[in-house]
């Protein structure tokens, strides 16, 4: 038995992949939402078993009666006492932010799976990379998404605890797994107090940068006539006069009123995805066919301008939109700092050195080649140049692969 599994388990989806001991991904899976602190022990595990049973009916035959020999198909979890699918499994799971958390989910995995299961917040499967590249002695995770948020790791030196061929649990088997250990994090604490650098933080600081730049001109001498506002291939360009169409004002101080109306009691249709920075090809549709952004609830007002901010930025030339790109990188950039130490410093506490470690990204906002240029760019500037960088497009795949190799290193 040679199977691996890693389980990704977001607030939107839960993305399940299974990989053999070549570290060849031979199955995957979509469920639902699976934060754990929005839907509790029950929901959860229930959402990790259908998507797990999911990804192992999309195994190839050959490939379960190869692995899994002896086993009746279709598979249902919990497996057979003593004869599990896999040798170990991975998930990473939002909402899981606390060793408490942690103590609730281990036992309640492990025994619907049947086997020796890692535990952690799903930033730790952006880390995976470092088991892929045997020169990273440490990792730095980003999250830059709608939201945002910062660890760092490094490769545990203490040997792996063994597990057997039968799925054995143990705790300290368990713990350690995947051999990574976090050493620090950053950030984390959601719209209303953090989330630096993601989306929600652009929204806002763009809205903040127009209204002081309309401050400002509160206090220069007015001119006669007036320009009409610029336009590009017909639409309106530019930061003010995209936010300001989008939601549908003249005035940019009426933005003060939409953003501060609180929150919809309840829609009679589910409201539509926000906007993503990869709509920046087409930031304006025809406001028909966009949803009302007051039906957004307060933080999405502000986090799906991000894409306008993008484009207003990288295809009208902006000043101000690439102003507020630049202000939001540099705090994500500050707060990556803090879990950096110089490369002439000596060892302090738990940092790191940026040329010895992989800068892994993920979340939409780190997709895009600008923004990730503006990042490394300032990281560059004051002196932190990583070894390797990496985005993250598929966390769970490339957990699949990292447990697959670290379990045949720890084998051999």
């Amino acid at each position: 038995m040679s199977l691996y599994l890693c389980v990704d388990c977001g607030g939107s989806k839960a993305a399940a992949v299974i990989a053999d001991s070549s570290c060849n991904v031979v199955a995957r899976a979509l469920g639902g939402p699976s934060n754990f602190a929005y839907l509790g022990l029950a929901p959860f595990l229930a959402v990790v078993q259908e998507t797990v049973e999911k990804a192992l009916r999309e195994c190839q035959v050959s490939t379960l009666k190869t692995e899994l020999p002896g086993h009746n198909l279709p598979l249902s979890l919990p497996p057979p006492a003593g004869h599990p699918y896999f040798t170990a499994a991975w998930l990473g799971v939002s909402g899981c932010d606390s060793p408490a958390a942690v103590a609730v989910l281990t036992p309640a995995v492990e025994a619907l799976l049947g086997v020796t299961t890692r535990i952690a917040n799903d930033t730790h499967l952006l880390a995976a990379p470092m088991k892929l590249y045997p020169d990273v002695t440490g990792a730095v995770a980003v999250v830059a998404g709608t939201g945002g948020i910062v660890v760092s790791f490094r490769e545990t030196t203490l040997a792996m605890q063994r597990v057997n061929s039968g799925g054995e649990i143990g705790a300290a088997a368990s713990s350690d797994i995947v051999g990574l250990e976090e050493l620090g994090r950053v950030g984390g604490w959601g719209w209303i107090l953090g989330d630096e650098g993601g989306g929600f933080h652009v929204g806002r600081e763009a809205v903040r940068q127009v209204l002081e730049e309309a401050d400002r001109a509160s206090i220069r001498q007015r001119t006669t006539g007036t320009t009409g506002a610029p336009e590009f291939n017909g639409k309106l360009r530019g930061l003010k006069n995209r936010i300001l169409h989008r939601f549908g004002v003249d005035d940019v101080h009426e933005l003060l009123t939409i953003i501060h109306l609180p929150d919809p009691v309840a829609l009679p249709t589910p409201a539509s995805p926000a906007p993503t920075p990869n709509d920046t090809a087409s930031p304006n549709a025809v406001p028909a066919a966009e949803p009302n952004p007051i039906l957004f609830p307060r933080e999405k007002r502000l986090s799906s301008l991000s894409p306008l901010v993008f484009a207003a930025a990288f295809e009208d030339r902006d000043p101000l939109a690439l102003k507020v790109l630049q202000a939001a990188s540099s705090a994500l950039v500050d707060q990556i700092c803090i879990l950096l130490k110089g490369e002439k410093e000596e060892s302090e506490g738990r940092t790191i050195r940026a040329s010895e470690s992989i800068l892994c990204l993920g979340g939409s906002l780190s997709g895009v080649d600008s923004y990730r240029a503006l990042i490394l760019d300032e990281l560059k500037r004051r002196g932190f140049v990583f070894k390797r960088v990496e985005v993250v497009n598929d966390a769970a795949a490339v957990g699949a692969r990292a447990l697959a190799l670290g379990m045949n290193s720890q084998k051999m």
